[in-house]
């Protein structure tokens, strides 16, 4: 079995390397601004299985680069899906909460009515259209809260400002499941795995990190765990203003990921210790 990763340096391609039977590709073999490329790669390869793990992920600055996030988000992984289903191959496709509005506080399913607020969710959305429209074997999975020991989180980026801040103002009115990109790199290839012996298992799911949480009791967490004095104070999502907006109502609903894959939502605040400790060995 050979599991193509498109992705190199990102959260969760960084957990998939881990696995040996995995490939990931970076920028310079595989380059997401140029999907026919991707798609070349699929085709030349003797992958059993795709997952694209990269994406242009700067939500706020998607909002003056649109079209390059409908490169990437959009076009690229369509391209990925057509050249795997030409090879019969399974593409799972690792998508947002972003795609959704936001509102109410129901947890969302995978077939409730999408309105993505801004650029990054709909470029991520059209990714979803072009997958399902390649007509291959495939999984959506879309995920919330990326957090990991890579790159740039919530989790790093509290650390970073508890070293020199006694206080922190963090949202506490956006609701979301944290979840670890060890988690999502595991689910990713249990699918994948799956959907190769069962294509009919084909469609879109759900994962996140339980149990639901705000960003400002995340926080409070990652600071008891780490130690640190740092005191949070809950603030809205009107007195921290951001280009692009942000789902109040991140809660995702994952019980058909359960029942069709046998993928029990991650706790967090495991992966947290175990996230906190990778940082500590460094």
């Amino acid at each position: 079995m050979t599991v193509l990763v498109f992705g190199q340096t990102g959260q969760v391609a960084r957990e998939l390397s881990l696995y040996p039977e995995v490939l990931c590709l970076g920028r310079a073999i595989a380059d997401l601004t140029k999907p026919e490329v991707c798609a070349a790669v699929i085709a030349d390869s003797d992958a059993t299985s795709v997952i694209n793990a990269a994406a242009y992920t700067a939500v706020d600055k998607a909002q003056d680069e649109g079209d390059l996030a409908h490169i990437v988000n959009a076009l690229a992984p369509s391209a990925m899906a057509r050249a795997c289903a030409d090879k019969g191959v399974p593409f799972v496709q690792i998508s947002t909460d972003y795609v959704f509005d936001g509102s109410g506080t129901r947890p969302w399913k995978p077939d409730d009515a999408t309105g993505p607020l801004g650029i990054y969710g709909t470029t991520k959305l059209a990714g979803e259209q072009g997958v399902r429209g390649a007509g291959g074997t495939h999984a959506i999975l879309r995920t919330s809260w990326v957090f990991s020991a890579h790159g740039q989180n919530f989790v790093k980026t509290m650390l970073r400002l508890g070293m020199v801040k006694d206080t922190l103002s963090v949202v506490a009115d956006q609701i979301g499941g944290p979840t670890s990109a060890r988690a999502i790199a595991g689910a990713t290839l249990q699918i994948a795995q799956t959907l190769s012996q069962d294509p009919d298992r084909s469609g879109t799911y759900h994962f996140s990190g339980t149990p639901d949480v705000s960003w400002a009791d995340f926080a409070r967490t990652i600071f008891a765990k780490a130690g640190m004095l740092c005191t949070v104070s809950d603030i809205p999502t009107t007195a921290y203003p951001t280009p692009a907006e942000r789902p109040k109502n991140s809660r995702l609903d994952c019980t058909t990921t359960r029942e069709t894959f046998g993928l029990d939502q991650s706790d967090w605040r495991l992966e947290l210790d175990r996230v906190l400790a990778d940082l500590d060995a460094g």
